[in-house]
């Protein structure tokens, strides 16, 4: 496995390939370091997945991850041993989104954040911070109660209310038209249902490119649902940009290889459900896909 590293400030985060600066030539001289990159490079996808969907946003969420990196960098004794890896990954991210200068990091990375950053005020005024954590890290990123506790510092029970919790005000907070983008019949249907019990409105499903960008310019949707590959061997990302070209909408991808498009080295979604899923997961990153959507911001 190729060595550990961190990159500097161009945007990139990566614990493979080409090491830079200060942090990555001590992970390589440093043998203990160099051992804990490699038991936390394959965790790294999925904590840019859930570092996104929490921030609503790749760069901002990105930003967090590589501050959280640089922290384990910068004090490697402080990083969780007692637990397994992956844990002790979320655990350093936790602190570092619970206490980092939010504007700071936005600011760093160069992305405008006003729109999104007024939706989500708006939104946590009436949305714990502490029970959204608890929704993804249980629903998206497959914790266990337990785990979850460990990690937000609440116990099990207290999880299991935070979770109902964020449940009960971000739905009661949002409704939209859902388009579907899905070529298999049967994931199709299953995804209607979840959409239509969430209590939303879909506008149609679509199975290739064409079918999703006809649809999208009849019915003009407020989520978009979107498999990677579609019929007739077309692409649920190029149907995605052809809408995006004519209007601004949140969408969620759907995939059987989330790390193709969690590397965070080139623009990549916010959102994204893994194949097979379960159906609290696909609820989740709808709740979270909308909690920034200017069309539902609660008056």
């Amino acid at each position: 496995m190729p060595s550990a590293g961190v990159s500097g400030r161009d945007g990139r985060v990566a614990f493979a390939g080409p090491l830079h600066h200060k942090a990555g030539s001590f992970l390589t001289e440093n043998p203990r370091m160099s051992s804990l990159g490699q038991q936390l490079a394959p965790h790294l996808p999925f904590l840019r997945r859930y570092a996104r969907a929490l921030t609503g946003g790749q760069h901002h969420g990105d930003a967090y991850v590589r501050a959280a990196l640089e922290a384990i960098v910068a004090a490697p004794d402080d990083f969780p041993r007692d637990v397994d890896p992956r844990l002790g990954l979320y655990r350093t991210f936790q602190s570092i989104w619970s206490s980092a200068d939010v504007g700071a990091i936005a600011h760093e990375e160069g992305e405008h954040r006003s729109e999104h950053a007024a939706v989500a005020d708006a939104r946590l005024a009436m949305v714990g911070k502490r029970s959204r954590q608890a929704l993804l890290l249980i629903e998206m990123e497959g914790f266990t109660r337990e785990d979850a506790g460990y990690l937000i510092g609440a116990s099990a029970s207290e999880v299991d209310a935070l979770v109902e919790d964020a449940r009960t005000e971000i739905d009661a907070q949002i409704a939209t038209r859902v388009l579907i983008i899905e070529d298999e019949p049967i994931i199709a249907m299953d995804l209607e249902e979840i959409v239509r019990d969430l209590g939303h409105e879909v506008t149609g499903i679509a199975v290739t490119r064409d079918e999703a960008v006809a649809q999208a310019r009849e019915a003009r949707a407020g989520l978009v649902l979107a498999d990677i590959q579609l019929a007739d061997d077309s692409s649920g990302i190029d149907a995605v940009r052809d809408i995006l070209a004519e209007y601004n909408v949140p969408v969620i991808f759907i995939t059987a290889f989330p790390e193709r498009l969690l590397t965070g080295e080139r623009p990549e979604p916010a959102f994204l459900i893994t194949k097979p899923f379960q159906r609290s997961t696909v609820k989740a990153a709808i709740s979270q896909a909308l909690f920034f959507n200017t069309e539902t911001v609660p008056i």
